[in-house]
């Protein structure tokens, strides 16, 4: 497979368990926003198995590849899971960059469990993660892999890392995808690639 075509729906993911040591609970007393931290440590992740991930269309500009990822989780343990068992691809372990953020809604705290990893491209998590909140999606991790063609691209980076996570989440059916006609925005109908999405089905 060629290194800058991005990972296609043939490629293999197995399963491989890790430890997640915290993350961070964002919760709403009155007009302030309160950011916790709890440990995760205790968790036994045998017990438990990687979701099934979902790819996006890979893009490249001026030779950096970008290809994002998503996996439905509700766990924070789930998250290191599905990190994992991605970087177990040998093409997207040796990116030059993984970003990653999540959010998980916490129905027992009634608060967002969210976090995010620059992954050595400083500001690209935390944009990933503003976006999956204007966005209000849920329970979800959104990993952005990047293979650097050897040109610097400046700002226009994080527009490619945004638009990936976008278009792979607008293609899943996480958020509203805009009827041209009507004008109205329906969420959960089925994406343009449905067919390719469904063989990554999650079964419990």
């Amino acid at each position: 497979m060629d290194k800058d075509k991005g990972l296609t729906f043939e490629d293999a993911d197995k399963p491989e368990f890790a430890d997640q040591n915290h993350s961070n609970v964002i919760s709403h007393a009155g007009d302030e926003m309160i950011v916790t931290q709890t440990s995760t440590a205790h968790i036994n992740f045998s017990e438990h198995f990687c979701p099934e991930v979902l790819h996006g269309e890979p893009f490249t500009d001026r030779k950096s590849t970008f290809q994002a990822h998503a996996a439905h989780v509700r766990e924070v343990s789930e998250v290191k899971i599905v990190l994992d068992n991605l970087k177990q691809n040998r093409k997207i372990g040796n990116a030059c960059h993984n970003i990653m953020a999540y959010r998980i809604f916490c129905q027992e705290r009634n608060a967002f469990l969210q976090d995010c990893d620059d992954n050595g491209e400083l500001h690209a998590g935390s944009r990933l993660l503003h976006l999956l909140q204007i966005l209000e999606v849920k329970d979800l991790v959104v990993v952005v892999t990047r293979w650097y063609g050897g040109i610097l691209l400046g700002p226009d980076r994080f527009k490619h890392y945004n638009n990936s996570a976008r278009e792979l989440l607008k293609s899943a059916g996480y958020i509203p995808m805009v009827d041209k006609e009507t004008n109205d925005p329906t969420r959960g109908m089925k994406p343009r690639n449905y067919k390719l999405l469904t063989k990554m089905k999650k079964h419990r």
